[in-house]
């Protein structure tokens, strides 16, 4: 790599990197000396061996500042060169970035270059592996130079045949083995006249041949363009990688640890030693040929263990970790150490409940704060006086003095600590809160953020981190702080809603009662009413009525509610809109049983109306209110509330006649097993239906069962039915529903076989649970890696593409509505009234909910809204194309990264959706994949299973039956006509005479979205793929935005596969960025010339991710080498436009304030500078 000029480099100054193959020059300059012998270390003295793989003459001394001899101590010599033992005095941290190399005797090829697929030797010497490795591994001569003999070049000869060609024609020709013959041949290519005569052949080349030239075309191109030459894929000169990244340490026992690169470096050197030495001595052929063969292995098994035969094994027959490997999967280099790693002011512990914190607010543990926060108590310690010098200031923290309290008190206030809960599948995963200092060991959470972390307090532990600089700080407050994360990201909806107790609590307020103690009284305000309340002079439920005034000179009105509304209502805005203000002024805002859902649209206009402060309030709020209702209703379960309904019994014994008449009619063969079996299922779910609604009907209104179902609070329908119905029908492992039901109820008790039957299900339950976060966790990771350079980059691309927005339908039924679909939309155009011709939306104005409800009136059907689908910013996508940041409801911004919040709005209700496969009673073709499965094959973009038939014309369809199979012929307008053989089995969508447009369904099944684009081109398969992803997460009752999907999408459709090249450089068969092609093509045509064809090209998000145009994304995400053995041979350059690629590299992510825009802002020292109202209204939003 490139930029190893000056060790310490500045961070920030470089705008990309490059890679490329290193030159036997280059290593030997990169090297400061070379490695003779494979000694490490003196096992006497423990020093390094000189000239060893460890030499401090080579890679720098082991202690700071001092040589190996001991004449030079102290950082006095820094620089001197010790003039008895060669050291360099400096510091140690030098043997960090210090390399060797190793001479070699013979050369060796490179194997990611010989054996990676396709090989990259291969086709650049048109040469089948398979000959290449005869000849590298010394079992083959090739010729190098036929001279004017008739053997040809490249021509493989066996031990006997070039004896025979030596005595025939002596030295006329020459003919070697082993890599020194390939790097003869390789230095002889001519990479532009091979380049031209493939150009050439490519013209009528076809089918087989015509691939192998477009794989050749691309190798030799590659090196063409990147200024690499094909001779260095042969190494002459081995690196040696600095010794403290391969260390060897002492363990207790005496003995010693070693990296496993050392046990590969010595093979080599030992066998490059053994290999001079019978050089020099003029050893027979065949001993030198055994011996660079060795030497071969060693280096092939230094770079990749493995890769070819069997690799070198330790101890215990453990492979040895190669180079390779320290790079590959998630223990590698990539994963392990450059995108996630371990930080420092961080801890971790069990979380309780703490109802009673604020909003904004997590309980610390002492201790843990103390530890945390330690540098900083340590300064205020010195600057208050209490201790004299840094090192008294530790020791006091240490000791605990009790002052070290006071001054942790000071410290704390207003430094927000960030608290993260692992797995973190979406952004609300880590948030940032103010430290409130508790007693004991565990952390306290507010219990309306737990949903967001999906936390419980049965044991889960969350960690702590601590943000240190002022930025840092700043960052936590305003973006991450537990208030500004009302929102899901998902779906825009508040993530914060109340649960459990604290619904039941708010359900029971609420409830309306008949005679209750007081009703009917008139009291003169809302004190006078809780003043009675509190003296039991009027119950909660009661009916009473208050006067209420608008201010202190308003006579007011008499206002009928319950005592339980009226205190509900005390501390909630009053101006939400779920009354008409306009024409009544005093009414309750909230008048009605309060339950989840209500919650839910409480807390979500009240963001709208009056945004975060004032939303968490109104939530802290409802958490008292909830709390302590819940705790004075003294809700509790008991046997007596599980009711079971008298017509049990005779819904029962009617079932089973019914069962015993088909079982009947099936002995006598009038039905098939089959149809029995239906109908007994169909029997049973409809008792059990029944059942349920006798159930359900018989519970009274305050039946505490009842109240925690109806309420959403615990417990549902379903549940209720099990307690006191009966369990129904339950599925076997396969998923097939077994047709002996479970008659009992949980509070009569299962009998053996009942128990017995409803443990397939159970098991297979948490097996599924179990296999779905993991395949979920996966499918993140896949969708973060292909979206995480979508950011948004700038304000408006000015495109001239928009997506026709309209109800989402399932047959018959919607899946989501038009509203849904526009709300937080740019229109394309204005949106028009048809009958009043008004405006409902401009064209440059957010859909807000309010439009989206008119336009929905009007009647509208159709809307032309722009989409990130048709976005045409270079890099990213704009914020008109976007619409609306969800997490806060207004135009997003630039430099919010999209693309990562849409792979973790899709990613993490992943685990939500099931697994199984739903059997259609064993109809075939009709196995249609769901849950998580089927989200996986779209984005993957694979043929699906149950796969339908479509047509490819538009027409009239007419269907021909014969005994053996159905045939469908769509007749088009024009008299074309295409028929559709159907297999047995498959059920048709379409009846005689009906018309289908080009891409409708014939059969029913799964259609492969490769045929939609096809037939119906991009905007077709757009369409097709949100649809598909929209179905099976509405379908498990998710609701996930439409753009999130979209830029998912957008990814899978950004590449176009060129057909052909014409006058510019694109190569046959390769895939290129859709804006980098019509870039291309622009400059072509302004010249004149012939622009290229392509056709856009639908990759699955794995596949998109590796073709991405940075190299480090994709090394670090699949098949490191190999990504990184063609990006070397390209001599590729990674502009650092994603996310990931800087946090490699250690810069700031190009997201918020590290894009490029904001980062040479500088803060003005001057503060006369500064505008005073800005100051002011900073401050203001602060009181805020």
């Amino acid at each position: 790599m490139e930029g190893r000029e000056s060790s310490l480099f500045e961070l920030n100054n470089f705008d990309s990197i490059k890679i490329g193959l290193a030159s036997p020059e280059k290593i030997r300059q990169w090297s400061k000396g070379e490695v003779k012998k494979p000694e490490t270390i003196n096992y006497r003295t423990l020093k390094p061996e000189k000239e060893g793989l460890f030499c401090e003459k080579i890679f720098g001394p082991t202690k700071d500042w001092e040589c190996h001899c001991g004449k030079y101590k102290r950082v006095r010599y820094k620089g001197v060169v010790c003039d008895r033992c060669g050291v360099e005095v400096t510091k140690a941290k030098v043997r960090r970035e210090r390399m060797g190399h190793i001479e070699l005797a013979a050369p060796v090829s490179h194997i990611w270059y010989f054996k990676g697929i396709p090989s990259r030797m291969g086709l650049m010497l048109d040469m089948s592996p398979r000959s290449l490795e005869r000849v590298l591994y010394f079992a083959s001569y090739i010729v190098v130079d036929p001279g004017d003999t008739p053997l040809s070049q490249k021509q493989l000869l066996t031990e006997a045949e070039y004896r025979e060609a030596q005595d025939k024609y002596g030295n006329k020709f020459l003919a070697l083995m082993g890599a020194e013959a390939i790097k003869q041949l390789l230095e002889r290519i001519d990479l532009d006249k091979e380049a031209k005569d493939l150009r050439m052949q490519l013209r009528d080349a076809t089918g087989q041949k015509r691939i192998r030239i477009i794989r050749r075309l691309e190798v030799v191109e590659a090196f063409r363009k990147s200024g690499n030459k094909p001779e260095w894929m042969i190494l002459d000169v081995i690196p040696v990688i600095p010794p403290d990244l391969r260390p060897m340490v002492q363990l207790d026992g005496g003995r010693f640890a070693t990296s496993d690169l050392n046990d590969l470096y010595r093979r080599v050197i030992n066998r490059n030693n053994r290999l001079k030495r019978l050089l020099d001595l003029g050893a027979p052929d065949i001993i030198v040929r055994n011996e660079k063969r060795m030497l071969q292995e060693a280096v092939d098994a230094l770079i990749d263990n493995g890769r070819r035969g069997r690799p070198v094994t330790g101890p215990g027959n453990r492979p040895l970790k190669s180079l390779s490997d320290m790079l590959k999967g998630k223990q590698g280099r990539f994963r392990q150490n450059l995108l996630g790693k371990r930080v420092d002011y961080s801890g971790r512990s069990v979380i309780v409940v703490g109802p009673e914190l604020s909003f904004y607010q997590c309980g610390l543990p002492k201790k843990m704060a103390l530890e945390l926060f330690k540098p900083f108590v340590m300064k205020e310690l010195v600057a208050e006086g209490y201790a004299h010098n840094i090192k008294s200031a530790k020791r006091m923290v240490e000791r605990v003095k009790p002052v070290v309290w006071d001054v942790l008190d000071t410290v704390i206030k207003d430094h927000p600590v960030l608290l993260n809960r692992a797995p973190t599948l979406h952004r609300l995963g880590i948030q940032a809160f103010e430290p409130v200092l508790v007693e004991g060991k565990a952390i306290k959470l507010h219990p309306l953020v737990c949903t967001a972390y999906n936390a419980d307090f049965d044991g889960d532990q969350m960690a702590v981190h601590v943000p240190l600089s002022t930025e840092a700080q700043a960052e936590a407050r305003l973006l991450m702080l537990s208030v500004n994360n009302i929102l899901a990201l998902k779906d825009g909806k508040p993530i914060t809603t109340p649960t459990q107790d604290m619904v039941l609590g708010s359900y029971y307020l609420t409830v309306e009662g008949d005679g209750e103690k007081g009703e009917g009284k008139i009291f003169k305000d809302y004190e006078e009413m809780l003043l009675a309340y509190y003296n039991d002079e009027v119950e909660i439920h009661a009916k009473v009525r208050i006067r209420r005034r608008l201010d202190e000179n308003d006579n007011g009105k008499l206002v009928e509610s319950t005592v339980g509304r009226f205190i509900f209502n005390e501390h909630i805005p009053q101006d939400l809109g779920f009354v008409d203000r306009s024409k009544d002024k005093y009414s309750l805002e909230i008048d009605t049983l309060v339950d989840k859902g209500m919650l839910g649209k409480i807390i979500e206009r009240c963001y709208r109306k009056h945004g975060n402060t004032v939303t968490a309030t109104v939530l802290d709020h409802i958490k008292e209110v909830g709390y302590h209702y819940s705790t004075i209703g003294a809700i509790t379960v008991s046997m007596g509330d599980v009711i079971v309904p008298d017509k049990k019994e005779e819904l029962i014994s009617k079932a089973e006649t019914e069962v015993d008449k088909f079982e009947k009619s099936y002995r006598r063969g009038l039905i098939s097993d089959e149809e029995r079996y239906e109908r007994v299922i169909e029997i049973w779910n409809e008792t059990t239906e029944k059942l349920t609604e006798e159930l359900m009907g018989g519970l009274d209104r305050l039946n505490n069962i009842y109240i925690m179902a109806h309420s959403g609070a615990r417990g549902s329908k379903n549940q209720i039915r099990q307690l006191a119905g009966m369990r129904g029908l339950m599925a076997n492992a396969s998923g097939k529903t077994v047709e002996i039901p479970i008659k009992a109820n949980f509070r009569e008790g299962l009998s053996v076989l009942e128990f017995f039957i409803s443990t397939h299900g159970s098991r297979k339950g948490l097996a599924d649970t179990a296999l779905r976060t993991a395949d979920s966790g996966y499918l993140t990771r896949r969708l973060v890696d292909v979206s995480q350079d979508v950011i948004v980059r700038e304000e408006d691309c000015g495109t001239d593409q928009y997506i026709v927005a309209k109800d989402f339908k399932d047959g018959k039924e919607i899946i989501e509505e038009l509203r849904d679909r526009i709300i937080g939309r740019y229109p394309f155009e204005d949106v028009i009234d048809p009958e009043t011709e008004e405006v409902l939306a401009k064209k440059d104005e957010l859909i807000t909910e309010d439009m989206a409800d008119q336009i929905k009136e009007a009647g509208i059907k159709e809307v032309k809204v722009r989409s990130v689908l048709g976005c045409k910013a270079h890099y990213g996508v704009c914020a008109k194309c976007y619409g609306r940041n969800l997490a806060n409801g207004q135009k997003v911004n630039v430099g919010e990264a999209v693309g990562t919040i849409a792979a973790q709005s899709i990613g993490e209700p992943g685990t939500q959706l099931t697994m199984r496969t739903f059997h259609t009673g064993g109809v075939a073709g009709a196995d249609i994949t769901q849950g998580l499965p089927r989200v996986e094959e779209l984005f993957e973009a694979r043929k699906p299973k149950g796969l339908a038939v479509i047509t490819e014309i538009s027409g009239e369809v007419s269907i021909n039956e014969t005994k053996k199979k159905k045939e469908v012929v769509v007749t088009a307008k024009d008299g074309e006509s295409k028929s559709y053989g159907i297999t047995y089995g498959s059920r048709l969508k379409v009846r005689n005479g009906d018309f289908v447009e080009a891409g409708d369904e014939i059969t029913e099944g799964s259609v492969n979205p490769h045929d939609i684009l096809k037939i119906k081109g991009v905007h077709g398969v757009q369409d097709y793929l949100v649809k598909e992803v929209q179905r099976v997460y509405r379908l498990q009752g998710v609701d996930i935005d439409d753009k999130h999907i979209e830029i998912i999408v957008r990814q899978m459709l950004s590449k176009v596969k060129i057909e052909d090249s014409g006058d510019t450089d694109l190569l046959p068969g390769s895939l290129v960025n859709i804006n980098d092609f019509e870039y291309t093509n622009a400059q072509i045509e302004s010249e004149g010339g012939k622009p290229a064809v392509g056709r856009r090209a639908l990759l699955g998000i794995t596949k998109a991710s590796l073709a991405t145009d940075s190299f480090l994304s994709a090394a670090s995400f699949q098949e490191t080498t190999r990504v990184l053995t063609e990006a070397a041979i390209k001599g590729k350059e990674d502009n650092l436009l994603g996310l990931k690629e800087n946090v490699i590299i250690g810069k700031l992510i190009p997201a918020g304030t590290g894009m490029r825009r904001y980062r040479d802002v500088e803060v003005s020292p001057n503060i006369e500078e500064i505008d005073e109202k800005l100051i002011e209204n900073v401050v203001d939003s602060e009181k805020n």
